[in-house]
């Protein structure tokens, strides 16, 4: 991602997010030197996007999107194992996140791919007049059945969300 790609990463975050990142927000992890990908299809469609900030032997998700036309077909499967790959091969212990609690397919997602609940934090998204809880989640990358399955070529295996 690359800030002549702001104008799409926007369109895309807003039909995918209750509560969107700004183009500040994006122009800021940019900035930060954040990990940011996106995925696109062989004509150059934006089907998704990820970005993740590296810490000390850990790496957090910020911000992982599917386009929602394009959900529930392996694309967030693929964007968590391309960063949970890279985050293993540069020796980081874990992959943390934050969800919210009534984000179900997402929390699906994670919990398929091997994360687990490590906390809550109540009231922590805006959810109209009320807040929604964050589900922190954390994935141990220096051994698990998902980043060997990945690396084995066998990621197929979380596709059961296809």
């Amino acid at each position: 991602m690359v800030l002549a790609d702001l104008a799409r990463v926007l369109a895309l975050e807003v039909r995918c997010h209750s509560h969107p990142w700004t183009r500040g927000n994006f122009m800021d992890a940019l900035a930060a030197g954040y990990l940011a990908e996106l995925r696109l299809d062989r004509q150059g469609d934006l089907l998704g996007l990820c970005v993740a900030m590296r810490g000390v032997e850990e790496t957090h998700l910020l911000n992982l999107a599917v386009a929602p036309e394009q959900q529930r077909r392996g694309h967030g499967l693929d964007m968590l194992t391309g960063l949970a790959m890279q985050c293993r091969a540069r020796g980081d212990a874990a992959l943390w996140l934050e969800a919210r609690e009534g984000n179900r397919p997402a929390l699906a997602l994670y919990r398929r791919f091997g994360f687990t609940e490590v906390s809550r934090r109540r009231a922590y998204y805006p959810a109209g007049l009320q807040r929604e809880d964050a589900v922190v989640m954390s994935l141990a990358l220096r051994a698990g059945p998902a980043i060997q399955a990945a690396q084995a070529g066998q990621s197929g295996a979380g596709h059961a969300l296809d």
